[in-house]
């Protein structure tokens, strides 16, 4: 995969799964928050798999579209879109009504010396959201951060793990849900907490920045020794193909990829593509941010595309200088600080 169109093809193409469960799904989709890193390809995926199943629904993408050209791609790709500042009352409350609610706004990177902000996105928005749509169903992205550390091998945490967050950001991400749900109880509100970490393409994620750092002979910390991925065209249709899942109280969701990945392993996975020796600095704590996806897992089978080819698809992406978001995921932070 060399090129941003076979990116576009593979993360777009619905399964047969996601096209039999969009066909069961009353109502249009609206997607609050669609110009953030998973929105765009999300959006396209959810028009790719209606189109297919031969039935009428409307996606509808919402956001303040500062990057320039994503408003024309994405309706040029059959999404109808609504520029929109969610903060701002008006706009937010002139939003079109839709039966299904994917909510993909969040701050996270800046939220260090701008604290405030991250809260009111993290924490008071959803409140505001949950009135608005409070006749929907809704899928809630949040984040794997709101647990506490775990034990290397421990498997991850559960969706019954009790909540740790660590840091501001994490705590908000937490009070997003909180909102949610209580917004949820007081309407009756069909709902689905979808606790993510982390999904990657080929432009950006955590595989994409060790295979960079091998490639370019850069030092790895190893500190934050190990985490979970899962490729973002499986996270899409994970969280589409969710909102047949919402429930009254809310529903909890891990999604991720089955394994615990090696941090080392995977940058030695590199080295052998690249032919070079990767260097490392600092050893593995043996906790971090893990998480347990069986019950996704369950509802949904294990996601399509291995962490096998996850590794080989990013190092031709590498390798044939592919282009990247400035994005990084700093994976490495251990405080809580983004």
């Amino acid at each position: 995969m060399k090129t941003l169109e076979e990116l576009e093809k593979k993360m777009c193409t619905p399964s047969s799964d996601l096209i039999r469960d969009i066909s069961l799904l009353d109502g249009d989709i609206i997607i609050l928050g669609v110009g953030g890193k998973m929105g765009p390809s999300l959006a396209k995926l959810a028009v790719n798999a209606i189109k297919m199943a031969g039935i009428k629904k409307r996606v509808i993408g919402v956001s303040r579209f500062s990057e320039e050209g994503m408003k024309e791609d994405l309706e040029n790709a059959g999404v109808e879109t609504v520029s929109a500042d969610l903060l701002d009352e008006s706009d937010l409350h002139s939003l079109p009504h839709a039966k299904n609610v994917l909510y993909m706004a969040g701050k996270k990177f800046g939220t260090k010396g701008n604290e405030h902000f991250t809260w009111a996105m993290n924490s008071y928005l959803p409140g505001r959201v949950g009135e608005k749509f409070r006749s929907s169903r809704i899928v809630v992205f949040s984040s794997g951060n709101i647990y506490p550390y775990m034990e290397v091998g421990s498997g991850g945490a559960t969706e019954s793990t009790p909540a740790g967050p660590v840091g501001e950001y994490a705590m908000s991400c937490l009070g997003r849900e909180r909102i949610f749900q209580y917004i949820s109880d007081k309407h009756q509100i069909p709902l689905l907490i979808y606790r993510l970490n982390y999904a990657i393409d080929l432009q950006y994620g955590n595989l994409m920045e060790i295979a960079k750092m091998v490639y370019e002979e850069k030092p790895i910390d190893l500190t934050n020794g190990y985490m979970n991925v899962i490729w973002q065209g499986d996270a899409n249709e994970i969280a589409i193909r969710s909102l047949l899942h919402c429930e009254m109280p809310a529903k909890i969701l891990n999604v991720t990829g089955p394994e615990t990945i090696s941090v080392r392993k995977v940058a030695e996975a590199f080295g052998q593509l690249f032919e070079v020796t990767p260097q490392f600095e600092n050893t593995e704590a043996q906790n971090a941010l893990l998480n347990n996806a069986s019950l996704s897992h369950r509802l949904f089978g294990y996601p399509k595309v291995t962490l096998n080819e996850m590794i080989e698809t990013t190092h031709s992406w590498v390798i044939n200088q592919g282009k990247t978001h400035n994005k990084p995921t700093h994976f490495q932070e251990r405080s809580g600080n983004y």
